[in-house]
């Protein structure tokens, strides 16, 4: 199976979404998910794995998500999904479809907090992106704090933007 990377954003109390939306608007936070999801080896592309709930957040003029293998877990098996878009039953369902296919570089998971949670305790999930947004957003779904697992690589300068300070620190797993 191959290891696979969580990229995400939260505030300063882990939260990562209200109302399942985003409760920050942040371009360059967006630039930095294309520039690390998008990517890939030549004649193969990057894979975005996600939750029904975030598949559903997403605007309709960005589903799926371009220039990558869109994966949605459900366990709805008659979901209505774009063609091209994959339904998988669970996390490993979905490694294990992704894994199989020859065109797939590297694998991320996208959201939301249930298939994060998941995600960072699998065997396979080797890195994590994350986005560090000073402040508290009352968010309802949040990100437990990172384990020991995981060693800090690099964080960048703070950014401002809208009036928001943030900055994106790369983990590795032990």
């Amino acid at each position: 199976m191959k290891n696979f990377a969580v990229i995400l954003a939260v505030d300063e109390k882990m939260g990562l979404g209200k109302g399942n939306a985003l409760p920050w608007r942040l371009s360059r936070d967006m630039q930095r998910f294309r520039e690390v999801t998008i990517p890939a080896a030549e004649g193969k592309l990057n894979a975005v794995v996600m939750g029904r709930r975030t598949w559903e957040s997403l605007p309709a003029k960005f589903r799926p998500l371009p220039g990558r293998i869109n994966v949605v877990l459900s366990a709805q098996t008659g979901l209505a999904l774009p063609d091209g878009v994959s339904r998988a039953g669970s996390l490993d369902e979905a490694l294990v479809l992704l894994t199989a296919r020859a065109d797939v570089a590297d694998i991320f998971i996208i959201g939301g907090g249930v298939v994060f949670a998941e995600a960072v305790q699998h065997p396979a999930c080797n890195k994590i992106y994350l986005t560090r947004i000073a402040g508290d957003f009352s968010c309802d779904v949040f990100f437990a704090p990172l384990s020991a697992d995981f060693k800090l690589l690099r964080s960048s300068e703070e950014f401002k933007e809208n009036s928001l300070s943030f900055q994106f620190q790369d983990f590795e797993r032990l």
